[in-house]
């Protein structure tokens, strides 16, 4: 900088170096560098859309900026250079509070399908004039080279078309698919008897996907969650998966799913060192099982998972292992009515879990103060849950593992007066609380049942080896015969001492027991028991939590013979390890993948809204479609983010603002990892009373741990019609772009986002009005200040026109 003299003000200098001007740029492009992007088999041509961002401390200068690709016949890489466009309204820019303020230049180019079909392989650079050295974005981004897939009009018809040397074991039928546009096969192969107390084991290889770039699974993390895992070139999880797809080099994904609980058999996909897909099977009966895989193939992701869901739920209700009393129950509860009311506080309500927030030294006067001091905040929760150590315990002293279940009754330490006191209290003193919950573990508790309480006295017993590893050794377990019975009297029990809801915990230690005639005559005992007792005793009002298991998973809730259930969807919100929360996020996006096709209502889990993380954690709970629990210490809470997440209502209660369809991972995103340096774009949809009126969603998360800026497509939202307009309007900011379609020149959203950044987008239908003026639309935004303030709308909006300069909106 310099001045002419020392009174005036400094000007910017002339002539700038040229690697200061290099170093104070950045280039974004669509379709973007790093991950894949797939052309439909009618799409003849691609268009590039970049932009180009300089310091505005800096003077502003012209840019060259070339696409370098090698979609040509010989497949060697050539130039095609990008032409500066002016654009008649900017394109919303969305900055962040630590980013500079940047010129903007627009650069675009129309890239033709090629007749060979090949991928194509693209990356970008540019300079300021010729005579300088281009700049690589690849080498200034850490990003890899962006990939484009062709479809062919015409998929392959046969499976040998897409896995190669699969075991001549298998028996492979070809069966129709629900979904439009798909190929369906099923594949069984036998798996041994188990003998004694010891499973069979059979491994059969399915066999090496054919032409596939990436690939992606749901994986068991551990034994009651599921995670994601990505990798390309060969498949290689490190962990089983139940879950496996393969996005292929034309473009088509091949979607492997592994079907468990059906005949005592247990099945998943591993690799082996050549990339084969090895199905392992476990049989726990005593015969002969069948290990089931369903593979579809399809445009997208989400249409092949549709088909081999919609058909496992057929394969899983056309085997009769439920019984008389369970489908009894089952029909009652879906023929009589689940209470509104019920549904709305339940699914709808702010909920306040104990576990984070009071420690695990849990007593009645705690809570009533943790609730007193929420009431002062003025924050009217709906439901409480009463989360771990409010039992009867033995062992004190011990670990978790080794404690176990005494009686049906609260500890006389921490609830002197009983279970019952303590609720009527909490409903006496705060009526806003609908609903109280309390927590136990599908066996009783961590350690199970105490081998000298009550509940051993009175119901029978039986001793279970648990496999090695997580808390090993024998437990004592209610046995089979009793164990409708014990549940049936405990939920009397907790109902008639004002308990009306329960979270039901460690699902999976039905999976951990070591032998098989245990796993076979306990785990659907326990599953159906559970869930007949809480179907007649809480309806709807129920957590299932630690039960991704495979059996639970399709025994339990893929059927759609009863009610919606709560399940959790990841592991848990750990508020002290920080590396935890983006992948939080991260896992339970891509879980939702597939639990988004099950019977149930994902759970995100808890968090607590004072924290680094608080609002990260907020926005990602809004847009999940599930429940929202808050774990607060007393006193420490985020009034505004917890009203950026709620609305009160007429009825003076609070609810929490869920869209109408679960959040999950966008379909550009599911073959993209944790580690690319992209955005994680997790959409919804809400609807009014009808079709005609629906607003998508994109929560956007920045999961690195470096700030990044992206171009952000009209097509990466959910539902989006190509016959309409819609303005985007974006929250914490309340930004609004300019009116734009699929089929506008510019239809994208530029975002920049530091580390812990999120955003959520919101693409709002325009409904224009006759006007003999000049057109006009106009758009409903809901409630605004609310992450998700579009799904307050409950009904389709009526939009007229009543004379110039008058509208009605009802």
């Amino acid at each position: 900088m310099v001045g002419d003299d020392c009174h005036r003000k400094p000007s910017q200098l002339k002539f700038v170096r040229v690697a200061q001007m290099l170093l104070f740029s950045n280039a974004l492009c669509d379709p973007p560098l790093g991950q894949t992007t797939v052309l439909k088999s009618h799409q003849d041509t691609i268009k590039f859309t970049v932009l180009l961002e300089s310091s505005k401390s800096l003077p502003e200068q012209d840019w060259e900026a070339v696409l370098w690709h090698n979609g040509h016949e010989g497949r060697e890489w050539k130039e095609l250079a990008l032409q500066e466009t002016k654009i008649p309204e900017t394109p919303l820019a969305i900055q962040s509070g630590s980013r500079p303020q940047v010129y903007r230049r627009w650069y675009s180019v129309i890239l033709k399908r090629p007749s060979n079909l090949e991928p194509v392989q693209f990356t970008l650079k540019y300079r300021l004039s010729s005579y300088d050295t281009w700049k690589w974005v690849n080498e200034h981004s850490c990003l890899t080279d962006g990939e484009l897939c062709f479809q062919p009009e015409t998929p392959p018809e046969d499976l040998i078309n897409y896995l190669k040397d699969f075991s001549p074991d298998f028996s492979i039928d070809q069966i129709e698919s629900e979904t439009p546009h798909t190929r369906l096969w099923s594949l069984t192969s036998s798996v041994k008897a188990a003998e004694g107390k010891v499973s069979g084991f059979t491994d059969t290889t399915l066999g090496v996907p054919r032409s596939f770039s990436r690939w992606f699974s749901l994986v068991r993390i551990w034994s009651p969650w599921l995670a994601p895992r990505h990798g390309q070139g060969q498949f290689s999880p490190h962990e089983d998966a139940v879950l496996s797809s393969f996005l292929r080099m034309d473009g088509l994904h091949l979607v492997l799913l592994a079907i468990s609980g059906v005949d005592e058999v247990l099945t998943v996909f591993k690799p082996d060192a050549h990339g084969n897909v090895i199905v392992h099977s476990r049989n726990d009966g005593t015969e002969p099982g069948q290990a089931r895989i369903l593979a579809a193939v399809g445009p997208t992701f989400n249409v092949a998972l549709a088909a081999v869901i919609y058909h496992a739920r057929k394969v899983v209700r056309g085997y009769d292992n439920m019984s008389q009393e369970v489908k009894e129950e089952m029909k009652t509860a879906l023929e009589k009515d689940v209470k509104a009311e019920w549904m709305e506080n339940w699914y709808d309500g702010l909920t306040y879990c104990t576990w984070n927030a009071l420690g695990q030294d849990l007593h009645e006067q705690k809570i009533f103060d943790a609730l007193d001091v929420l009431k002062e905040k003025g924050i009217h929760i709906t439901n409480l849950i009463i989360d771990d150590n409010w039992q009867s315990l033995d062992n004190h002293g011990q670990s978790q593992f080794q404690r176990g279940w005494t009686d049906f009754e609260a500890n006389k330490e921490g609830f002197p007066n009983g279970l019952k006191h303590t609720a009527t209290t909490i409903r006496d003193k705060h009526p806003n609380i609908q609903h109280i919950a309390v927590w136990h573990a599908l066996l009783g508790y961590w350690g199970a049942i105490s081998p000298t309480g009550n509940i051993a006295k009175n119901y029978k017993t039986r001793k279970v080896r648990k496999a090695k590893g997580l808390a090993e050794g024998t437990i004592t377990v209610v046995d089979e015969e009793d164990v409708p019975r014990m549940y049936d009297d405990f939920y009397k029990f907790l109902l008639t001492s004002g308990i009306d809801s329960v979270k039901t915990d460690a699902q999976f230690f039905i999976d951990l027991m070591d032998d098989a005639d245990d796993r076979r005559d306990l785990i659907k005992t326990y599953q159906d028991a559970w869930t007949i007792a809480s179907l007649r005793y809480f309806s709807i009002k129920a957590i299932s939590c630690m039960s991704q298991i495979p059996q639970i998973l399709f025994h339990t809730q893929l059927p759609t013979n009863k009610p919606r259930l709560m399940v959790r969807n990841s592991d848990d919100f750990f508020p002290d390890v920080p590396t935890s929360h983006p992948f939080h996020i991260f896992t339970n996006a891509l879980t939702s993948l597939l639990t988004s096709h099950l019977n149930v209502l994902p759970d995100w889990d808890m968090f607590q809204t004072s924290h680094p993380y608080s609002s990260f954690h907020g926005a990602a709970r809004c847009i999940s479609g599930g429940p929202i629990y808050i774990t607060d210490t007393p006193g420490q809470h985020s009034l505004p983010l917890i009203h950026s997440m709620t609305a009160p209502t007429i009825r003076s209660t609070t609810r929490i603002l869920r869209p109408n369809a679960i959040g999950k991972c966008i379909e550009a995103g599911v073959y993209v990892p944790y580690e690319s340096l992209r955005f994680l774009k997790v959409g919804t949809y809400h609807t009014g009373s009808s079709a005609d009126y629906g607003v998508s969603i994109l929560g956007v998360f920045n999961i690195s741990e470096q700030a990044l800026t992206e171009v952000v497509p009209l097509r990466d939202f959910d539902g989006i019609r190509p016959e309409k307009e819609y303005v985007i309007r974006a929250h914490p900011s309340g930004d609004i772009s300019p009116p734009i379609s699929l089929t506008s020149d510019f239809s994208i959203v530029e975002l920049a986002l530091d580390t812990k950044g999120w955003n959520i987008l919101t693409a709002y239908p325009l409904y224009s009005l006759p006007s003999s003026v000049e057109q006009t639309a106009i758009a409903v935004l809901g409630l605004l200040g609310k992450m998700t303030g579009a799904a307050a709308v409950v009904g389709t909006p009526v939009v007229e026109f009543r004379g110039i300069g008058v509208v009605r909106v009802n």
